[in-house]
């Protein structure tokens, strides 16, 4: 990769200067790019403090590709903000109904069972008389 001497002169001649060696800190900054892009990084190797974290988003939401309404409150909102599904279409997170969890979803089954008497309908009253064994009881009148 050298270069002979009558290039040399050449290069001079033209005006352009054979170029220096790097300096260590270059080299090893190029090692370390080299090596990261042999490890399938395919990218060198950025800085610690100059890598900036991606904030995920909450489930079910998405940054908006335009600038739109939303339903709900009837506020816009911009190009990149978060946006969820609303009952009509796309709007704030804060303006979306609350999903519930399966076991808030339980409960209040079971508590519009119960205000309903659903659970107690085939319950009969107690046919046991005090201080008898249910062998002796006798049907309630």
């Amino acid at each position: 990769m050298g270069q002979t001497p009558a290039q040399k002169a050449a290069k001079a001649a033209r005006g352009q200067q054979p170029k220096e060696r790097p300096g260590k800190a270059q080299r090893e900054a190029i090692k370390r790019a080299q090596a990261a892009k042999k490890a399938g990084s395919g990218k060198p190797a950025a800085k610690k403090t100059a890598a900036k974290k991606a904030v995920p988003l909450p489930r079910g939401s998405l940054r908006a590709a335009y600038p739109g309404t939303c339903p709900a409150c009837f506020k816009g909102y911009g190009k990149g903000e978060v946006i969820t599904k609303v009952t009509e279409g796309w709007g704030h997170p804060d303006c979306a109904p609350r999903q519930m969890s399966a076991a808030e979803r339980e409960f209040a089954r079971n508590k519009a069972r119960i205000d309903s008497g659903e659970t107690y309908r085939a319950q009969k009253p107690s046919d046991w008389r005090r201080g008898s064994s249910p062998s002796s009881t006798r049907p309630a009148r």
